[in-house]
């Protein structure tokens, strides 16, 4: 009998918990993932992240649940890339409008530190709160690189750096002691540009002047009490009271739920056709290299991987099922052999699919030729862009060696046999190799940016030449077509080819476990897109790169310190 009670007892407890109010939760605090675990490690690395793309269609499918009342999410911690924290601004401001409570909370914005883009994402929450030991750190955005050369030259190290063409700065740091005028002036824009997005976003979210928010920006950091004052925050408070509140303004019986359990639960009740005509979504982060995508368990993030890019989109081309491509690309280039070849599979697949590209935080340089074929390129207003240019050179070690009694002798059959050798100098006639490679590149590139974006050669040029735009001003340079995030390209990809409001959406390679254990049959099996975990992350030239002092991933590169968290 009291089995039986028991029994019906937590039956009705089920029933009540199915039918009683939602508040949906996010966690920030560890940040999130872009995609799903290209590997082991990665896998073990992002369990405890929530995916991207299950936040954006909890919330989506959120708007329209009229179980759901709430939203709170609590920032702070792991920064995010500003291309992500727009993603997700624009999600929360599409859930806000459906007339739904959204509360953002953090125990700080920045610890007396810089903390103006949590506190920018937070802006667009209908309430703020803030743990009263917290602080504000809305203080602008600032980009600095140092200049090594003057250390190099005591050493006795020299560099000898082609690129093309001015505004290609990434080896900058090792043959420059200051900025360059198109340098800073490709540096201020970028600065000036993500300001100008930051107030407009906080004035809209907190109902102020954007005069009245510049000035704000130029008086922080602010002390908690200060920001209540300044109308930046509204109102003090420890979690506990910021929960209580939430779960009353939803019902006394609410319950929380993790937005990315509810989405992954939605998903499982619905069970797709898995034959269905839907959407394939590709992605593709991390520095660009041949071979297959991977991390290293020794750090340094994870890599775009060639191979495996391109198996992914050769896969989702050939399935009939798969009537329309979205390639996300998070990425600050690398090696241009890499890119091109991813390049040539989304001309392949354009040819009998719509695909659409929807750029992250990063996509530029070598990023910026992987999208540049797509039919439509979405970003962020903050996304850093471009990079149209291509640098190559080498450091000249041989006083360095001579200081510190090292000899180095050469025995070579070739006349250039030793022209990558670090201890001397390149020729003149090596010299026109360097430059006739350095050309090459930049040709091929801004010739398939003038095809691919309908520009002719000489503005193709003017966008060019090595400069990182935002995605804001990239939009107006006609180098993105559209400002949005994935969510946008998802919709314009089923729009494209001609499907429901709600056509499934499928990661590529879609492999079972057991594929996964199985080895590829051949270039052409869908298995070939699986990555790896690689000790050697960044390849080959992972030595070569360390003695450079420059990125191993090739002439396509973004300097690691253009991104803006």
């Amino acid at each position: 009998m009291d089995a039986g009670k028991a029994i019906f007892e937590t039956v009705d407890r089920i029933r009540q918990r199915r039918n009683a109010p939602l508040v949906l939760e996010l966690d920030l605090t560890e940040g999130l993932t872009e995609g799903p675990p290209s590997d082991a490690l990665t896998a073990v690395l992002s369990m405890r992240k929530p995916r991207l793309s299950d936040v954006l269609a909890g919330l989506r499918r959120g708007r329209d649940d009229s179980r759901v009342r709430a939203l709170v999410v609590k920032l702070g911690g792991h920064p995010l890339g500003l291309g992500m924290v727009q993603e997700l601004r624009q999600a929360v401001a599409r859930f806000r409008a459906s007339g739904k409570l959204t509360v953002a909370f953090a125990e700080t914005f920045g610890e007396f530190g810089n903390g103006t883009v949590p506190y920018y994402l937070a802006s667009a929450f209908e309430r703020v709160y803030l743990q009263p030991s917290g602080d504000v750190g809305l203080t602008g955005v600032a980009l600095e690189q140092r200049f090594v050369k003057g250390t190099l030259a005591k050493l006795g190290i020299g560099y000898e750096m082609g690129q093309r063409h001015e505004y290609k700065t990434a080896a900058n740091t090792f043959t420059q002691d200051h900025m360059t005028e198109p340098h800073r002036e490709s540096m201020e824009r970028i600065v000036e540009s993500v300001v100008e997005q930051f107030v407009a976003g906080i004035a809209e979210g907190r109902r102020l002047d954007p005069a009245k928010v510049r000035e704000l920006v130029d008086r922080g950091p602010f002390l908690g009490a200060e920001a209540v004052e300044a109308g930046l925050v509204d109102r003090l408070a420890y979690r506990d009271e910021v929960y209580d509140e939430v779960k009353q303004a939803a019902g006394d019986d609410a319950h929380l739920l993790f937005v990315s359990r509810y989405a992954k639960a939605a998903a499982v009740r619905k069970l797709p056709n898995p034959t269905a005509a839907g959407i394939a979504l590709v992605h593709g982060s991390g520095q660009i290299r041949s071979g297959r995508s991977g991390r290293s368990p020794l750090g340094g993030g994870g890599a775009m991987g060639s191979d495996t890019v391109a198996a992914a989109l050769r896969a989702a081309r050939r399935d009939d099922h798969v009537k329309a491509v979205v390639f996300q690309v998070d990425s600050p280039g690398g090696s241009y052999v890499a890119s091109d070849v991813i390049w040539r599979e989304v001309v392949l697949t354009r040819r009998v699919k719509p695909v659409i590209v929807s750029m992250g935080d990063l996509a530029a340089s070598g990023g910026y030729f992987v999208s540049m074929a797509a039919d439509v390129i979405i970003a962020q207003p903050g996304t850093l862009t471009g990079s149209i240019g291509v640098f190559g050179g080498k450091p000249v070690v041989s006083e360095l060696l001579d200081k510190i009694g090292v000899n180095s002798e050469l025995v070579a059959e070739g006349a250039n046999a030793g022209m990558f050798s670090t201890t001397r100098a390149f020729s003149p006639e090596q010299w026109e190799r360097v430059n006739a490679w350095l050309d090459r590149i930049y040709d091929d590139f801004v010739g398939k940016v003038a095809e691919a974006r309908s520009l002719t050669r000489d503005r193709a040029h003017e966008l060019a030449r090595g400069r990182v735009w935002t995605g804001a001003d990239a939009r107006e340079g006609g180098l993105v077509d559209e400002l949005g995030g994935l969510e946008d390209a998802l919709t314009l990809a089923r729009e494209r080819a001609g499907l429901a409001h709600d056509a499934p959406v499928r990661v590529y390679p879609r492999l079972n476990p057991l594929e996964r254990l199985r080895p590829a049959e051949s270039s052409e099996d869908k298995a070939a897109a699986l990555a790896r975990v690689r000790l050697d992350a960044w390849g080959p030239l992972a030595r070569l790169s360390a003695e450079l002092g420059l990125p191993a991933t090739g002439p396509l590169t973004l300097p690691g310190w253009y991104t803006i968290r």
